[in-house]
């Protein structure tokens, strides 16, 4: 049997070892983040401005639209990230990240695109957890059915027509799958009404008061 102090000795040397390999691989850890923080940074800027490009393009504004840049609360509503394009000073889109809380299987989450004038530049998905084969035919990807939206607008179709057919509208739904499109509707008119009342504040300076 090994007397107690070696055993002590022993033990201490196992948790300096082990202490040594933590402080080693915390080192490690955060020398890679300090290495790549700004090629992910640089790499998540080009894809967000990817998407604002898909809606609006880089040719209608002469700003940076992802640093002017609001960020709102309204009530009773998810929060909206909202990015506003300007050529010579002078409104030309807002791009606004707008949730669909009641997807078939949780939130969906959209890149909403509106004109100056209302009219929609477009929708396109950022994320979702839609049933594969069904739901996900709101990915641009999967189908043009995301484009329905080009172009439309409060009045276009009529307020009273901007549900699924399913539901007396002018937007198709999916076969097996009307939850889905139903939920985007909503959401992408929703935001619509949120710009129609707000639109003066959302092409604000950001220092002037937010809606």
């Amino acid at each position: 049997m090994r007397p107690a102090h070696a055993l002590l000795r022993s033990m201490g040397m196992n948790a300096l070892i082990l202490g040594g390999f933590a402080l080693a691989s915390v080192a490690l850890v955060a020398a890679t983040w300090f290495a790549t923080r700004d090629t992910i940074a640089a790499a998540r800027r080009a894809a967000l401005e990817a998407s604002l490009n898909a809606l609006v393009p880089a040719a209608r504004y002469d700003n940076h639209p992802a640093e002017d840049v609001l960020r709102l609360a309204p009530p009773g509503a998810p929060p909206l990230t909202v990015y506003r394009a300007r050529k010579g000073g002078a409104p030309v889109a807002v791009l606004a990240t707008v949730t669909a809380p009641d997807g078939y299987s949780g939130p969906i989450q959209l890149l909403v695109g509106v004109w100056a004038d209302g009219r929609l530049a477009g929708v396109r998905v950022l994320a979702h957890k839609e049933t594969p084969g069904l739901g996900d035919a709101i990915e641009v990807e999967r189908s043009p059915w995301i484009h329905g939206f080009d172009g439309r607008s409060l009045d276009d179709p009529p307020r009273a027509r901007w549900k699924v057919r399913k539901d007396g509208g002018d937007f198709d739904q999916f076969t097996g799958a009307t939850i889905t499109p139903r939920a985007v509707v909503k959401a992408v008119q929703g935001f619509l009404d949120y710009y129609a009342g707000h639109r003066e504040a959302l092409f604000a300076p950001a220092t002037e008061t937010r809606p």
